[in-house]
């Protein structure tokens, strides 16, 4: 047996897999304790402890109020946190006792497991991914690394498809990654060249996925059920709970059959309904629009058409229904390629990426396979960082703050960026930069990454003395800056290390501010849009069909 692991764990929003490595070079997923390959990723506070997986999920309708669901689009919120049997639980508490359920029980199968790779969505944030390796190390994990969800797939279908251990591409191919999970959406160009995946660009939105297409229907038969007899079943959770489990087995049904059933039952009143695949489509039609949309304008921002894809690669639970497979089709042209698992591409690509890592270690010459040995010591990944990167600047004439971005998004990772910029006024003593990301979509606000201060800067110093600035994006997108007073030499490092952040006021709405000491003064402390935090028992995600305690 190996003495040391190549471990990658798609932790998901709905559903998490683990999968190794094993002798033979070979990703090979885990199956929990209930000999089942996916975990559910939802928890159960139970009397006796904590209890992840099926049996929580079989709960969620007798006891709703102490159920945890779909926590992962919480990852990175300051606020966020569920109050249960006199417990405060925050979104990094329950990935980390997901992941230790994967990490139990694939010790009992492999051994001990003190490193692991992680997938997250690319448009995940410097906060989402520290929240998500501080749950790693949380769960029991020694070591943490992460790699973007659509990259692990690329590697997956690169490196683990059609015997490509043996046999490489003929070619150089750029391949589109389509990734509809059940809780986010991630798109992805990226180019294979021999011996190597690199993203050329990527997006998405972190507030699409499976559970929003469930969220439809499950509003559609409510207000169905309201109008025929009078009950609302949101007044009720576990009418609620119900209803939420009800749709996802008729979502999953319909992308195998043409009708499927579903029942609603409240206040001693039950009825079914027969819901169609037509009709479903009908009624979500507007959110496959916004995966068409992001996937076009992608396209067009690279300039690019469908002619410079060659493969259009699907992954994610949700990308099983019948009508993202007809869009991409009638997109692209041609048949796409299914040869990735939805499940389990991910984790199967993150235990590459593991190998990759351990390619000089003890692993690999525990690996029987050399043309595998050779491959792992040879291949390499790059991504790109999703948002822009930059510094929060006062304009000298209004005194108004915004933002000034100096490292774009779609830049190959790791890499590094250095603007100068001023001191405010004269003799000030110290500069506070505050170090900012853009939002996941042009509409929406920066988000305060972290700051970084420059003390006991030279007396009598004029106004708009240099201050050099230098931002860095390391491999895992994670960020590091540093600046310089350029005169004297004075200068601050710091890796951006915080669990979370919270969406920075949009620019116009903060006034000037006579704060000298600041190079860039920080943003106004009450956050203009800010998601409304759950902290009772009361105010459950139960499915995330009604998220309350959400925007």
């Amino acid at each position: 047996m190996l003495t040391t692991h190549a471990v990658g764990i798609d932790l998901g929003t709905t559903y998490s897999c683990i999968a190794y490595l094993n002798e033979h070079g070979e990703p090979t997923s885990i199956p929990n304790e209930e000999g089942e390959i996916t975990t559910p990723s939802v928890v159960l506070f139970d009397e006796e402890g904590p209890i992840v997986g099926k049996e929580a999920l079989r709960n969620a309708i007798a006891s709703p109020e102490l159920v945890v669901m779909n926590s992962k689009r919480h990852l990175g919120a300051t606020k966020k946190q569920w109050q249960i049997r006199g417990r405060v639980y925050r979104p990094t508490d329950i990935a980390a006792l997901i992941l230790h359920k994967l990490l139990r029980d694939a010790e009992e199968q492999i051994g001990q497991v003190e490193r692991a790779v992680i997938t997250v969505p690319a448009q995940f944030s410097d906060a989402q991914r520290r929240a998500t390796i501080k749950a790693g190390l949380k769960a029991g994990l020694k070591h943490v690394d992460i790699i973007n969800e659509p990259v692990a797939a690329s590697l997956c279908y690169v490196l683990g498809s059609e015997g490509l251990w043996f046999s490489e591409l003929a070619k150089s191919q750029r391949i589109l990654v389509y990734d509809l999970g059940g809780g986010t959406f991630d798109l992805s160009l990226v180019n294979y060249e021999k011996n190597q995946v690199s993203v050329i660009a990527s997006t998405g939105d972190l507030k699409l996925g499976g559970i929003d297409f469930n969220r439809v229907l499950a509003n559609h038969v409510r207000k169905q059920f309201h109008s025929e007899l009078g009950l609302d079943v949101a007044k009720d959770l576990q009418s609620l709970q119900y209803l939420a489990m009800e749709v996802e087995q008729a979502k999953r049904s319909l992308s195998a059959r043409e009708r499927a059933a579903l029942s609603c039952t409240h206040s001693g009143k039950r009825k079914t309904y027969q819901v169609t695949r037509k009709q479903f489509e009908t009624l979500t039609a507007d959110l496959l629009k916004r995966t068409q949309d992001i996937t076009v304008k992608l396209l067009k921002k690279m300039d690019m058409g469908w002619a410079h894809v060659d493969v259009v690669l699907t992954a994610g639970g949700a990308s099983r229904m019948p009508m993202v497979r007809d869009m991409l089709k009638n997109m692209s042209g041609w048949t796409l390629n299914t040869s990735l698992s939805p499940d389990q591409s991910i984790a199967h690509g993150a235990t590459y990426y593991a190998g990759m890592l351990l390619s000089n270690s003890e692993f690999v010459h525990s690996i029987r396979n050399d043309v595998v040995v050779d491959r792992l010591s040879e291949f390499r990944q790059q991504s790109v960082n999703a948002r822009a990167l930059g510094i929060l600047v006062r304009d000298p004439v209004t005194g108004y703050r915004f933002p000034h971005y100096i490292l774009p998004p779609n830049t190959p990772l790791p890499a590094a960026v250095k603007h100068v910029y001023g001191t405010v006024q004269h003799d000030q003593r110290r500069a506070h930069l505050q170090v900012i990301e853009s939002g996941t979509a042009e509409s929406q606000d920066f988000v305060l990454v972290g700051e970084c201060k420059i003390e006991d800067l030279p007396r009598e110093l004029p106004p708009n003395s240099e201050i050099e600035v230098t931002i860095r994006y390391d491999a895992s997108a994670r960020v590091h800056v540093s600046a310089k007073e350029l005169s004297s030499g004075k200068q601050a490092t710091v890796e951006i290390d915080r669990e979370v952040t919270e969406p920075a006021t949009a620019p116009e709405s903060r006034p000037p501010s006579d704060d000298s000491e600041e190079t860039s003064p920080p943003p106004n402390p009450a956050p203009a849009a800010t998601r409304k935090t759950t902290d009772d028992a009361g105010e459950q995600e139960f499915y995330s069909f009604f998220e309350k305690g959400t925007e």
